[in-house]
């Protein structure tokens, strides 16, 4: 049966709405683009459900858009930027894309293995929680080869948000985040950080609407190739969480949303798992 459906995704458009939408978001990944959609693949073809790719390119210069273009998927969306402008942009224009009652994003490296789905999306689907975040940092969580300096970074930017924003988030830039639809669609409303921040500044936007919240520990593998640069990004992580509370103190965050699920009466509640 999943080999019948893994050649229908390939080459049959789907003739219904999506249960799930999987944005990746990606730059110069001609190395790892192939065995990421193929693990996805793999992955969500055995669900019985239908379910759509979206792969958000942020201006790539190396051979990625050519790699995917080849494949000639029916059900993967290609979106091409005309130039980089920032994982947090990428997927704000996966989310918009989007279609599934259910969005998730995934790192394009697959540092998450893509079948942690399988621990996130039931929790949203009981009509619980509103997003589930993949957590590297709780105590459960298990990671491979992550290095000494990867550790010492996501401390320190767990401090940062902590005391910086009053998030009370272990793992706030994990890769691998699932929103019911009309919540994602409501938070990249009002996203305005293009880079590193993003994550960031949609929990900041979740907690601040009151949606639910949950975080799962998940596996990690340190995969070769990150673009993360300690000290840089750190400096940026800083300069954008005081963004965050400018643009907050503004009223930049006060655009009305009439779609959102109606948590507005609700206190704003964060779970760990």
């Amino acid at each position: 049966m999943g080999d019948i459906r893994y050649h229908q995704w390939k080459h049959e458009p789907l003739t219904e709405m999506p249960h799930i939408s999987v944005v990746v978001p990606c730059f110069n990944e001609q190395e790892r683009i192939l065995p990421t959609i193929g693990a996805i693949m793999a992955c969500f073809c055995t669900l019985g459900r239908p379910w759509e790719l979206i792969i958000s390119d942020d201006g790539s210069t190396d051979q990625t858009v050519a790699i995917i273009e080849e494949l000639g998927f029916a059900n993967i969306n290609l979106l091409k930027a005309p130039c980089n402008q920032g994982k947090g942009s990428a997927v704000r224009a996966g989310i918009i894309a989007a279609r599934g009652d259910f969005i998730l994003f995934a790192d394009a490296d697959n540092s998450t293995p893509i079948e942690q789905i399988h621990q996130l999306l039931p929790l949203l689907e009981t009509g619980a929680y509103d997003l589930a975040i993949g957590s590297r940092a709780t105590i459960a969580a298990h990671t491979q080869h992550r290095s000494l300096v990867r550790r010492t970074m996501s401390a320190t930017l767990r401090a940062i948000v902590h005391y910086g924003l009053q998030l009370d988030i272990y793992d706030s830039q994990c890769g691998f985040k699932v929103f019911h639809q009309s919540v994602a669609k409501h938070l990249v409303q009002l996203q305005t950080m293009p880079g590193f921040a993003f994550d960031l500044e949609l929990l900041f936007l979740a907690k601040k609407y009151h949606y639910q919240i949950i975080e799962i520990s998940v596996e990690w593998i340190d995969a070769p190739g990150s673009k993360v640069h300690p000290i840089r990004d750190t400096y940026r992580f800083i300069r954008d969480i005081l963004k965050i509370q400018i643009n907050n103190l503004r009223g930049r965050y006060a655009k009305p949303w009439l779609k959102a699920r109606h948590r507005d009466n609700l206190p704003s509640k964060h779970w760990y798992a």
